[in-house]
C-alpha cells in the first residue's frame, strides 16, 4: 500500500498546501523562459479549427446540480481565456490564465476527480474546457508541451459520440495545459456557449490550406483483475482543406483508461 501523503494524514493542511503549490507555482513560470500569453484581442478572420461538446451530463449517477454547477464554472474559466492572442514564440497556459477566475465571479461546487475517485469540490467540472482545448490544439498548428491524462472515466458520455484519450486533466499548482506557438502566426482561443453546448473555435489572422481530424483508433476493452479498461490510439488526419485529399496520417499517442462504470458483456476482448 502506497504511503499516504501529508495532508492526506491531516486534511486541515491541505487550503495552505493548495496556496503554497499555486505561489510556487506562478514563481515558476515567471523564470522558465516561456513568454506567456497574455494579450487579447478582436476575432480573427480565418477558422482553423472548431469543436463542441454537451455541457451537461446526465449520466453521472449523482444530483444534476454538480452538473448545472459545472456549467457555471466553464462560462467564468472561459471569461479568463476567450480572444486570448497565442502569438509566435508564445505559450499558452490554462493554469495562469484560469487563476485569474475570481475577477468574473464565485466558483460552485462541481465533480472533480482526487486520487481517481469521482468526489464534489469547489470548482469542479473545469476540465471540460481543458478537454476541449486539447482537441482544438490537437487539430491545428499549435504544439502541446504540458498535458496530463485522467486516466479514469467516471461515466458514459452523453450521447457515446466524443473520443476517447482527448482530455487534460488541470489543477493550479500540480497539472497544466500548455501550447507554444512554434509558428509564424497569431492563433486565438474563441469560447462560447448556448443552453447544451460548449464551443470552441481556433482563429488566425493567416487562412491554412491544411485540416486536421482526430480519430480513436484500435479500439478494445480488457478486463483486468477486478477493474476494466479502454485501451486506444489517438491518431491524426491531415487534409488539404481546397480538395480534401487525406496527405497525412500518424499515430500521436496509446492510451489506457480505467472505466468506472458498468459495460456490456459484448465490447471486451480474450487476452488470447
Amino acid at each position: 500500500m502506497p504511503r499516504k501523503r501529508l495532508t492526506q494524514l491531516f486534511p486541515f493542511l491541505l487550503p495552505l498546501r493548495i496556496r503554497q503549490r499555486k505561489l510556487f507555482e506562478r514563481v515558476k513560470m515567471r523564470f522558465d523562459n516561456n513568454r506567456y500569453a497574455r494579450r487579447f484581442g478582436e476575432p480573427r478572420k480565418y477558422e482553423i479549427c472548431a469543436a463542441k461538446t454537451s455541457v451537461i451530463n446526465e449520466n453521472s449517477g449523482m444530483d444534476i446540480i454538480y452538473q448545472q454547477n459545472k456549467a457555471h464554472n466553464l462560462k467564468i474559466t472561459a471569461k479568463t481565456m476567450n480572444r486570448i492572442l497565442i502569438c509566435p514564440g508564445e505559450t499558452f497556459s490554462f493554469s495562469y490564465l484560469s487563476g485569474n477566475s475570481r475577477r468574473y465571479g464565485r466558483m460552485r461546487d462541481g465533480l472533480i476527480l482526487i486520487d481517481g475517485k469521482l468526489t464534489v469540490g469547489k470548482g469542479g467540472g473545469v476540465c471540460h474546457l481543458s478537454n476541449l482545448l486539447y482537441l482544438l490544439f490537437l487539430m491545428s498548428p499549435l504544439t502541446v508541451t504540458e498535458r496530463h491524462s485522467h486516466g479514469v472515466k467516471s461515466f458514459p458520455d452523453p450521447d457515446g459520440s466524443e473520443l476517447d484519450g482527448i482530455d487534460a486533466t488541470v489543477s493550479e499548482g500540480w497539472l497544466d495545459l500548455k501550447a507554444q506557438n512554434e509558428t509564424d502566426c497569431i492563433y486565438q482561443i474563441e469560447i462560447d456557449f448556448d443552453d447544451k453546448y460548449m464551443y470552441g473555435r481556433i482563429l488566425s489572422d493567416t487562412a491554412s490550406d491544411t485540416e486536421y481530424a482526430i480519430l480513436n483508433e484500435n479500439v478494445r476493452y480488457k478486463k483486468e483483475n477486478e477493474s476494466v479498461y479502454k485501451y486506444l490510439s489517438v491518431s491524426r488526419a491531415e487534409r488539404d482543406r481546397k480538395s480534401g485529399r487525406l496527405t497525412k496520417k500518424e499515430k500521436l499517442y496509446d492510451e489506457k483508461i480505467l472505466i468506472a462504470y458498468k459495460l456490456p458483456e459484448d465490447v471486451f476482448v480474450s487476452d488470447k
